[in-house]
């Protein structure tokens, strides 16, 4: 795994490719017969939604949606509702990274709320320590720790989401002070 000043390649592009290679035939088993309409999360999610569904080999729709928190209580709003309607349908919520399980056990209740005949997380991510709320995780890619992590989605205030592996930032302070360190030591600039 390579190294930067400021972080440490946790996941190479090998290793996710080939978990989601495998989550993506779980999928295709337990969804057998019927067409999964994949409901990609906003923003951090896109490029394991992209390449989830397409390592299902089977019909299949895709949708986003976005949701943010507010306020004290951490209140959730949606940013982008879904185009399609989720009535009857089997969803598959696709997340980035599982933390609290609060953002997620509202998500659930809200797709159950809306009619869906089925809902299902596959999660790239997991830091089940930190997990709060008890909320099922159907298909978990990698369990974390509480590293802060970048690439594949995960971002820095909209930077490094392109990056095709997860890095762990070591240095917080220093990265803080200054993120472009990583792009310079990673060849990005």
């Amino acid at each position: 795994m390579a190294e930067s000043g400021l972080a440490s390649e946790v996941l190479p592009e090998e290793e996710i490719r080939s978990r989601v290679t495998e989550l993506g035939a779980a999928i295709a088993h337990d969804y057998e017969g019927r067409s999964p309409l994949f409901l990609v999360m906003l923003n951090g999610s896109v490029p394991f939604g992209a390449d989830l569904v397409r390592a299902v080999p089977m019909s299949s729709e895709i949708d986003f949606l976005g949701l943010n928190r507010f306020g004290e209580g951490g209140r959730i709003g949606i940013t982008l509702d879904t185009s399609t309607p989720l009535f009857d349908r089997n969803v598959v919520i696709v997340e980035d990274i599982i933390d609290t399980g609060l953002t997620l056990t509202t998500l659930r209740s809200m797709i159950v709320d809306r009619g869906a005949a089925s809902v299902a997380t596959a999660a790239l991510l997991d830091k089940s320590r930190r997990r709060v709320a008890d909320v099922p995780l159907e298909y978990r890619g990698f369990e974390v720790g509480d590293e802060f992590l970048v690439g594949y989605g995960l971002d820095w205030h909209g930077l490094y989401r392109n990056l095709r592996s997860i890095w762990a930032v070591m240095d917080m302070e220093s990265f803080v002070a200054d993120p472009m360190t990583l792009a310079t030591d990673l060849g990005l600039r």
